[in-house]
C-alpha cells in the first residue's frame, strides 16, 4: 500500500505512539510485580499510575501529527463520524497493531525476558466482557465529548484520568483497545492476557464502540468537527501536508 507523505507521517506517529503505550503498560506491569511482590493492589496502582501518566505525555507529543488515536476503537469511531476515510483508517489500525506488538517485545527485552512469551493469564467471563464494553464506551465518550464540546486541549488529561480510574472501576482493568489487547498476549507477566481470551474482549470493545457512536451522535448532533491537533483528527484529510 503506497502512502502519501502526510499519511505516512501520521502512520508513523500511530506506530510509535502505540509502541510507547505498550512499553508503558507492560513495562510498568513487570516493574510492579518486581517492586511489590505479593501485593496485587499496589501492583495495579503502580501499573495504572505509570500508564495514565505516559498516555497523557504520548498524546501531547503525537496529537499534533496524527491525533494520537493509539487505539483501533478510536479510529473506528472517528471513521464513523467522517474524520477519516477508509484508507486512512486501515493504515491507522495496521500501524497501531504493529506498534503494540513491537512495544510489548521491547518491554520484555528491557526487563531481560524473552522477546515473546505468550501469556497464560485467562481473562474470561460475563463480568469482564461487560467491563470491556463499559471501559471502551466511556473512553470514547470522554474523547469525543471533550473534543466536541470545544475543550480539545483538555483531552490528553481527560483521557489519562479516565484510563487511570478505569483500571480500578472496571473488572477487566480496562483494556478498552483491540491493539493493546492483542499485544498483551506476548508477555506472560502482570499485564498479560491469554490469546484465547482476546476474541471475546475485542468483540466487547466493538460493542462499546457502537454504543458510544450512538450516544455521542445523540448528545452532540451537528457539531462541527475539530482540527487535527487534538486527540481526534477530524480534518486531517483536508489539512495541508
Amino acid at each position: 500500500m503506497l502512502l502519501t507523505p502526510a499519511l505516512g507521517r501520521r502512520a508513523l506517529a500511530e506506530l510509535v505512539g502505540t509502541a510507547l503505550l505498550l512499553i508503558a503498560v507492560v513495562g510498568s506491569g513487570i516493574a510492579a510485580e518486581r517492586l511489590s511482590p505479593g501485593d496485587t493492589g499496589l501492583q495495579l496502582l503502580e501499573n495504572a499510575t505509570a500508564t495514565a501518566a505516559a498516555l497523557v505525555a504520548i498524546i501531547l507529543a503525537l496529537g499534533p501529527v496524527s491525533g494520537a488515536h493509539l487505539n483501533p476503537a478510536v479510529t473506528l469511531a472517528d471513521r464513523f463520524f467522517g474524520g477519516l476515510d477508509n484508507r486512512s483508517a486501515v493504515v491507522y489500525v495496521l500501524a497501531q497493531v504493529l506498534g503494540g506488538l513491537a512495544g510489548t517485545v521491547v518491554a520484555n527485552l528491557m526487563f531481560s525476558l524473552a522477546p515473546v512469551e505468550l501469556s497464560g493469564t485467562v481473562r474470561s467471563g460475563g463480568g469482564l466482557w461487560l467491563a470491556e464494553v463499559v471501559a471502551t464506551f466511556g473512553l470514547l465518550l470522554v474523547i469525543f465529548g471533550v473534543v466536541r464540546s470545544g475543550r480539545a486541549t483538555a483531552a490528553p488529561l481527560a483521557v489519562g484520568a479516565y484510563i487511570g480510574g478505569a483500571y480500578f472501576f472496571t473488572a477487566s482493568t480496562s483494556f478498552a483497545n483491540p491493539a493493546v489487547t492483542l499485544a498483551r498476549t506476548l508477555s506472560d507477566t502482570f499485564a498479560g492476557i491469554s490469546p484465547a481470551s482476546v476474541p471475546a474482549f475485542v468483540v466487547a470493545q466493538l460493542v462499546g464502540v457502537a454504543l458510544a457512536a450512538v450516544v455521542v451522535r445523540a448528545l452532540y448532533p451537528g457539531i462541527a468537527e475539530d482540527p487535527p491537533e487534538v486527540v481526534v483528527p477530524h480534518r486531517s484529510e483536508r489539512s495541508p501536508a
